[in-house]
């Protein structure tokens, strides 16, 4: 998987230095499965997506639900492992981050790639 980084529109720091995009159907279903945890810095960006589940993980994860335009619509933090996320209807992708990488993040900001 291709990797990226992302920041939040006003902010020079990234948000994340190395997401990995899951934007096909095999890499979305693994997800973080099988992975080791998520460190400061990481994350993995699911597109298309509206829900997440955290099963086989050994660390929570910060989730964070993005609409089309980059907009973030919302912040679950800390999701523990073996936990479902809502279902968010108007998300275009979720990005997961570890625990904590989501802190400063509201809904309202924009995320873009660098």
């Amino acid at each position: 998987m291709n990797t990226i980084a992302l920041y939040v529109a006003g902010r020079s720091e990234p948000l994340a230095r190395e997401v990995a995009v899951a934007d096909r159907f095999l890499t979305r279903l693994r997800g973080l499965i099988g992975r080791p945890p998520l460190q400061s810095g990481q994350g993995l960006w699911i597109r298309p997506c509206q829900q997440v589940h955290t099963h086989f993980m050994s660390a929570p994860i910060d989730i964070v639900f993005i609409d089309a335009e980059g907009t973030v619509l919302d912040i679950v933090p800390a999701l523990k492992p073996w936990r479902f996320s809502r279902w968010v209807r108007k998300a275009d992708s979720v990005l997961e981050l570890a625990a904590g990488g989501a802190s400063g993040l509201k809904p309202g900001d924009r995320i873009h790639g660098g």
